[in-house]
């Protein structure tokens, strides 16, 4: 996949999960996000009303922080495809 091929896919990986109305598994957010601010360079501090939710976040980012970019978006589309495969 080239690199413009791969922005599309993960446009379009992000548009499915931004256009879904039901609720997704708090597990699989917090990988979405992970990936999400990885893949787009997001470096902003994770912030949440609630101190345990920030915690979680900050984590979540630290458990892929050696991963490149690309995997990131790679990484970001399978998950969506996955889940939209396999839910009930």
């Amino acid at each position: 996949m080239t690199s413009e091929e791969l922005d599309i896919a993960f446009k379009e990986a992000v548009d499915r999960i931004n256009d879904y109305t039901e609720p997704f598994p708090a597990d699989f957010l917090l990988r979405l996000y992970a990936y999400y601010k990885k893949a787009t360079n997001d470096y902003n501090r994770p912030s949440s009303s609630k101190p345990l939710i920030t915690a979680f976040k900050t984590n979540a980012l630290f458990q892929i922080q050696n991963i490149t970019q690309d995997e990131a978006k790679e990484t970001y589309i399978n998950l969506v495809n996955n889940y939209f495969l396999y839910r009930k």
